[in-house]
């Protein structure tokens, strides 16, 4: 059994949800899945269900939801060391657990990976904020399309001890994850972007708040 908590983010998200599971369980050695639902009316808490006899799955509520807060409310639920925050509409399709894990031991206070759009079942050209997201290593990423710090909650590793001790940003309605790694940095820790070894399929929703720009 691999020590992650996996914290999936969900809002009538049925038409992926059960791929971003499914990636989980070919990935990790059952792993715990927390999935923290903002008042779902699809059928996306039926489908995580169907996932209850493979591995260790709990469904917590969120009603003020803002995406930090979603978070912290998964972190309080987990019960092992290491966090995955994982897009319900993400699919991992590469991943080196032994490696994050030496990163995140050593030197770094949260690790996240590739991306690659998927828009209608076709990957598509990496453009605005996409094409951060390069087969490269980079420490501290730096955005120039938004001139701070990158880092992205779609596909990111921490451990929980960290994240507990330095919680999401719970009053912003996006980019929780911008801010809190800005005071991080700000605070002296680094993290680290591995587009080589940790990669997902990330996939076109109307309501996708990274999607600008289709093609």
């Amino acid at each position: 059994m691999d020590n992650i908590s996996v914290i999936i983010r969900n809002r009538n998200e049925a038409e992926y949800i059960g791929f971003a599971i499914q990636s989980c369980l070919d990935f990790f050695n059952k792993p715990e899945i927390i999935v923290v639902d903002n008042n779902s009316i699809d059928d996306s808490l039926q489908i995580v269900n169907l996932f209850k006899d493979r591995t260790t799955i709990k469904v917590i509520s969120i009603n003020d939801y803002t995406p930090g807060k979603s978070i912290n409310m998964g972190v309080d639920c987990a019960t092992n060391d290491y966090i995955l925050a994982l897009s319900a509409h993400a699919q991992i399709t590469k991943m080196d657990f032994e490696k994050i894990k030496e990163y995140l031991d050593k030197k770094y206070v949260a690790v996240f990976g590739n991306q690659n759009p998927i828009y209608k079942g076709k990957k598509i050209t990496k453009r605005y904020i996409w094409s951060h997201f390069k087969k490269i290593h980079k420490e501290n990423m730096y955005s120039q399309i938004e001139d701070r710090y990158f880092l992205h909650n779609a596909f990111c590793f921490y451990k929980k001890q960290f994240l507990s001790s330095h919680p999401m940003p719970e009053q912003y309605a996006g980019k929780e994850d911008r801010y809190w790694v800005i005071d991080m940095v700000g605070k002296g820790y680094n993290y680290y972007y591995d587009g080589v070894d940790q990669q997902c399929n990330h996939f076109y929703t109307n309501n996708g708040a990274t999607w600008k720009g289709i093609g």
